[in-house]
């Protein structure tokens, strides 16, 4: 693969030499003046590509090879603006020719490094089988040498490591790559061999160091000393572990970042999408729906690249917004097109019925991609729902396992976000549990955080739940502060179903969190009895409550405070 430049400045091929001369015209009538056509295109495809302009690169060298093959350095070019201006069957092809043309000329390490983008790209496909021979192929052309692509196919087994959730291994792999690449001075291969120590670390639980490795490798994609394909594959590989821990402001100090990238990259296909996705989840995070929706949106649109993940995570995006505003139609459509591409749609979609009043379709959903989910940063972002849904029908107990689980995730991976998940899930438990004080203590961290990371919807819910707190305890004036903040941000936002649930805890004269409890086990359809042995409860409190319900509700039967249950989204 070409070491191409990040910016204007780097123009030579991955082995580091220049450019070849052009190939021998066709011996033939014309063929000096095709030898001159050829000789143009090539000229203006390696001047578009010094300049970082892929599809114009793309197009003048496809040219110049028509005209007569391309060498084997042109061939790199070619590949790599193909892969850049979104034409894989074409990156691929080139790609092969060059590594044959490498071959074919006894130069067997700038060979076996094509062989390693073939791999790597076969990997990243899903397609182990080939990915696995290009690299048997490429140790073979190494044998007895002494160079940097033997670091290079270390970085394959690396990858696969940390898919198996064998961190340890892929750290210790990834270190033996950097370390060859730190004495042939091979920029490329050590920011790639470091990004997998960065996250093979956070995978161990040490994700402060693991951060301020990937932060290292990041300071070298920023200074331009990495190829065009690994600038944006280290862009989007370190946003997605940032994502993951929800590191929010880092995440989205690399997304501004990768967004003024990819504008010097003119004809850009590969990463936009990606870009877009990531851009559009941070405007989310701090409370610009209109634009993250429009970022999204754009992330679907014109042309992409081969195998992109974008539109599925762009769709699934959509839907969670539409959900968040209300539009519950659109936000269907949304995630069942992101099921079409691939991509699961959940928590959003379990989170969607539960808006609908669908809870038992909410609690079967949730219950399934719980489940199988091992990895621990994968079930917090599952966490935080199951929590929710669990509490709005009752089942406190395992509400609270999944807020100790969460909390757990918090305390090995310690970033303020995850911190704050598990203490509004604190809150929220302990609210349902009956214990208004151990909430308040929670639900102020959480608030704290969520304000200095500054998002504004997710510490507006908590004021949602500090109102009730400070209800229980009898505090009516803080209760309607804490109601009427919340009440203004989210209006703001345009949260229509958050502003539907605050009118109704309004027109229900503020039903306790017991007298919730006992209104949603009755919408299940369940007897006073079984609601006692429930809730540990005498059947004498059970009705005493049940009578309080309906003279707040306005109500005389179960089953009409069922139904002004949910016209009024109380559960």
């Amino acid at each position: 693969m070409p070491r191409g430049p990040p910016g204007a400045a780097r123009t030579g091929t991955i082995i580091g030499s220049e450019a070849a001369a052009p190939g021998p015209a066709a011996a033939r009538p014309g063929g000096t003046r095709r030898r001159s056509g050829m000789d143009q295109a090539l000229t203006r495809g390696r001047a578009a590509y010094a300049q970082c302009a892929w599809a114009d690169a793309f197009d003048e060298l496809l040219a110049a090879d028509r005209a007569a093959p391309l060498q084997s350095q042109d061939l790199e070019r070619l590949a790599t603006a193909a892969y850049l201006a979104g034409r894989e069957t074409e990156f691929l092809g080139a790609l092969e020719r060059a590594h044959d043309a490498h071959l074919g000329a006894g130069c067997c390490e700038p060979a076996s490094r094509c062989a390693f983008w073939l791999a790597l790209h076969s990997l990243m496909a899903g397609e182990p089988a080939a990915c696995g021979g290009w690299l048997a192929h490429a140790r073979r052309l190494l044998e007895g040498r002494d160079c940097a692509e033997q670091g290079y196919l270390m970085l394959p087994l690396a990858e696969q490591q940390l898919r198996l959730a064998d961190a340890t291994a892929a750290h210790d792999t990834a270190e033996r790559a950097a370390s060859i690449g730190t004495r042939f001075a091979d920029a490329d291969l050590v920011g790639l061999a470091r990004h997998v120590q960065g996250r093979a670390l956070i995978d161990q639980g040490r994700a402060a160091e693991g951060l301020q490795l990937l932060d290292e490798v990041m300071l070298s994609v920023v200074h331009g000393d990495l190829s065009p394909i690994g600038t944006g594959l280290l862009y989007c590989s370190v946003i997605q572990a940032c994502r993951q821990l929800f590191e929010l402001r880092r995440a989205g100090e690399w997304t501004a970042a990768l967004e003024r990238w990819c504008e010097r990259q003119r004809g850009l296909v590969a990463f936009t999408g990606t870009c877009r996705v990531h851009r559009a989840e941070i405007l989310q995070w701090h409370g610009a729906w209109y634009g993250a929706l429009s970022e999204a949106a754009r992330a679907c649109e014109g042309p992409r690249a081969a195998g992109e993940q974008a539109p599925a995570a762009a769709m699934a995006l959509q839907g969670d917004l539409h959900r968040l505003r209300g539009d519950f139609a659109a936000a269907e459509e949304a995630y069942r097109n992101a099921s079409r591409l691939g991509l699961d749609p959940q928590p959003g979609l379990a989170l969607l019925r539960l808006a609908q009043g669908r809870r038992d379709a909410a609690c079967a959903a949730i219950r399934r991609v719980v489940a199988p989910s091992k990895a621990p940063l994968e079930r917090a972002r599952l966490l935080p729902a199951l929590v929710e849904i669990s509490l709005s029908v009752g089942q406190v107990d395992r509400a609270r396992d999944a807020c100790t689980e969460l909390e757990q995730v918090a305390a090995r991976y310690g970033t303020p976000a995850l911190s704050a998940l598990a203490a509004q899930a604190r809150g929220a438990v302990e609210l349902a549990s009956g214990q208004a004080t151990a909430a308040l203590v929670a639900l102020r961290q959480a608030f704290e955080t969520w304000r200095v990371l500054e998002a504004p919807y997710e510490a507006a819910r908590v004021r949602l739940l500090l109102a009730r707190a400070c209800g229980a305890l009898g505090d009516e004036e803080a209760c309607e502060l804490e109601r009427d903040a919340a009440r203004s941000e989210l209006e703001r936002l345009g949260a229509g179903p958050d502003l539907v649930q605050l009118r109704a805890h309004r027109d229900s004269k503020a039903l306790t969190e017991r007298e919730r409890q006992v209104l949603r086990l009755v919408a299940d359809g369940n007897t006073n009895k079984t609601i006692a042995r429930l809730l540990a409860l005498s059947e004498r409190t059970v009705d005493r409550h049940l009578s309080n319900i309906f003279d707040k509700l306005g109500v005389s039967s179960r089953a009409a405070a069922t139904a002004c249950a949910y016209e009024r989204r109380l559960l």
